[in-house]
Order: C-alpha cells, then structure tokens, then sequence
C-alpha cells in the first residue's frame, strides 16, 4: 500500500468512488470518523492528487449515445513529436472518451462513444482519418457492455476494502 494512504483513508475512497454525492457525515459515519477528520482526511488526499475529481456518470443510452467503439490507431512514424501532436488533435475530438498509449503493432487503443453507426463514420472520415500522421485505423463495435465501472480495485492497496462490494 501507498505510504500517503491508511486503511481508514481507503474505505473513505471506497465510499467517495462509488457515491461522489455522499456528504461528508455520511462518509465519515461509514468508515468510522467524525466529520472534521473525514473532511480533512478527503481534502488532502484531493490536495495531494489522489482524488482527481469528482464526477456524475451518465447513461449514455438514455441520451441516445447507443455506439461505443474500440479504435486502434497506427500512426505512419511514431516518434515524440507526432505523438504529442496526435494527443493534442485527440483533445479536441468529444468522441474520444478515452485514450490509451498502448505497446505493439498499435500506437493508440481510443473508446469512441457517438449516436450511430451514419454519426461514426462521419466522424472517422472527417475528424480522425484528417489527421495526416494517422496510417491505420481498425475499428471493433461494442455489442454490450459485460461490466461498466470507473471503480479502481482499491482491495489491491488496502485490505481494509472489500474486494467483492
């Protein structure tokens, strides 16, 4: 385990990733505290970068965003300069709810979240094919979602968190 986190600190992120609207008596009534050493306990783990952000996952098959596509990208010489360049583009593409640098016959592995199938292949040819540093492209549709979690395995660093909630 981390030296910047205890046990009572990761039963507190177990509570604050999985409920970000807890308030802090909740949490603290959860892990054990009082509210003033809960409080102080989150900001410094948001001061010290642990907790990036706190966010509200939405349904995006509610709003109509049925399509989650896997991209493996190539780019045709991946060297510093046309990777920095390609992260840059990717930060203005809205699709691109993820992207990974990944090792082998790829550069990028990148998670496409868009309306359909007409809406993604606009979006390839117009925005990600544009990029000229681009070489190939192979894309993988998801069918279904067999697990669907932001959650990091915090049993790994603490055995204070249950592995199984």
């Amino acid at each position: 385990m981390t030296k910047q986190i205890d046990s009572i600190d990761a039963k507190i992120l177990h509570e604050v990733q999985n409920d970000a609207a807890l308030s802090v008596a909740d949490i603290a009534e959860r892990v054990g505290l009082s509210s003033s050493p809960c409080w102080r306990r989150i900001k410094r783990m948001e001061e010290i970068g642990i907790i990036k952000q706190r966010v509200t996952r939405l349904s995006r098959k509610k709003l109509g965003l049925d399509l989650e596509v896997f991209v493996s990208v190539k780019l045709a010489l991946p060297n510093t300069q046309n990777m920095e360049e390609f992260e840059r583009a990717i930060q203005f593409m809205p699709e691109v709810v993820q992207c990974a640098v990944v090792t082998g016959a790829i550069d990028y592995m990148l998670r496409i979240v868009t309306k359909d199938m007409h809406t993604y292949d606009k979006f390839l040819r117009d925005t990600l094919l544009s990029i000229s540093l681009v070489s190939d492209v192979q894309s993988r549709i998801a069918l279904r979602q067999a697990k669907d979690t932001t959650s990091l395995p915090l049993n790994l660093i603490s055995s204070a968190v249950p592995a199984h909630p």
